[in-house]
């Protein structure tokens, strides 16, 4: 494999990835697929699709039971858990926030646990990253809103400068507005650090405006790895049309909406 730029996140492959759990079940079933640096890839299906169970096979949350998962050409397991982990941001739902930590320590676990000391500056660089005012460093997190602590959970996992991010639900316990504010600051972020990002989501939509690519899990397989231009056209067979006439259905009831005058006219 080529050497890649160090200005942008690294390539992901999954070879042959399998994870099977004790009394059979499979969550994972043969998945190859390999996904290029730079680029901002969705993982799509229903609940058991296996998708988060796949994204979490990046960091090592869960190892596979056969296969291989490769970061810029090099096998996950090729160096400790802690070592792998910094050079990855984990973005997830509940974000995890310490409760007695500030915004400050919260936002510097990782860096202190990579031995730096004197991270006020950083902090601040981080916060300017997600557009929060510098005073949120010195508050507790249950004095934010579920969107200023998912933001905080976002610089949390850039702050030691990671090329790859990888995301496993993160909007889903936000209202639509903070979500869909959210999800475009990510993008932005996406593109202003060249990183390579990886987001596990049910919501059709949110993959389709959000990521240059999607793939689409059923029954721990990958049935349709097309453009979201590609999936809307209908190019991603059964399970992905499914998927895609969800938001569609939506987007034609609420046009309905605007051209019926209504009981009142």
């Amino acid at each position: 494999m080529p050497a890649e730029s160090r200005s942008t996140g690294p390539s992901v492959a999954f070879d042959g990835v399998t994870k099977r759990y004790p009394g059979g079940a499979v969550a994972v079933d043969g998945v190859s697929v390999e996904i290029a640096a730079g680029s901002f890839v969705a993982l799509v299906g229903a609940s058991g699709s296996g998708k988060s169970t796949l994204l979490k096979m990046i960091n090592r949350l869960v190892d596979p039971s056969s296969g291989r998962v490769l970061i810029a050409g090099v096998p996950v397991d090729a160096e400790d858990v802690p070592a792998l982990r910094r050079r990855i941001g984990y973005i997830f739902q509940n974000v995890g926030l310490f409760p007695h930590f500030t915004v400050a320590e919260n936002i510097a676990i990782g860096l202190r646990l990579a031995g730096r000391k004197d991270n006020a500056a950083r902090v601040g660089e981080l916060l300017d990253l997600v557009d929060l005012p510098h005073d949120f460093a010195s508050r507790a997190p249950d004095a934010l809103s579920g969107g200023q602590r998912q933001r905080v959970g976002v610089a949390r996992a850039l702050a030691t400068e990671p090329g790859l991010l990888i995301m496993d639900e993160p909007f889903g316990a936000l209202d639509p507005v903070t979500r869909d504010q959210l999800g475009e600051a990510i993008r932005r972020l996406h593109d202003r650090l060249a990183l390579t990002t990886i987001m596990v989501t049910h919501d059709m939509a949110e993959a389709l405006l959000l990521a240059d690519r999607v793939l689409v899990m059923d029954a721990g397989r990958i049935v349709a790895d097309c453009t979201p231009r590609a999936l809307i056209a209908g190019a991603g067979g059964p399970q992905a049309d499914a998927l895609v006439a969800v938001p569609r259905e939506q987007a034609r009831r609420l046009r309905a909406l605007e051209t019926d005058p209504g009981d009142g006219a």
